[in-house]
């Protein structure tokens, strides 16, 4: 499987330009320049899996999707990029309202980037 990989980039003036296409046996994606001034979406979709957060594939920073499924177009995430925490969630039997150490083997507090944490699974540390 291919890997995105963001440290071989190098830098180009438009945005337009592809600089890099990786191919599979079932997908071609084209991976364009970093946008600087793009929107994180959340969730999206790469290479067959779903991100709720910036994600860190072989990659230098963390990194985001400008589209809903990853089209080549893309941005390292700033501090205000990441995902915020969803309240109220749904955890085991219990909705909370705030970040939570239920659940945590080190008590640290968490929070479901989803309403039901239940079903999707996904959640990230408080700071």
């Amino acid at each position: 499987m291919d890997i995105l990989n963001l440290n071989v980039i190098p830098p180009v003036q438009s945005s337009d330009v592809p600089i890099v296409t990786s191919t599979s046996e079932h997908y071609t994606v084209t991976h364009f320049p970093e946008v600087k001034d793009g929107k994180c979406i959340f969730p999206f979709q790469y290479k067959g899996g779903i991100f709720y957060d910036c994600i860190k594939f072989k990659a230098k920073h963390k990194w985001c999707s400008l589209t809903k499924m990853y089209q080549g177009r893309w941005k390292y995430c700033s501090e205000e990029d990441f995902a915020n925490c969803v309240f109220p969630f749904w955890y085991r039997r219990l909705i909370y309202r705030e970040c939570t150490e239920d659940g945590d083997a080190f008590g640290r507090k968490w929070c479901s980037l989803t309403q039901n944490y239940n079903k999707d699974k996904v959640w990230k540390y408080c700071d």
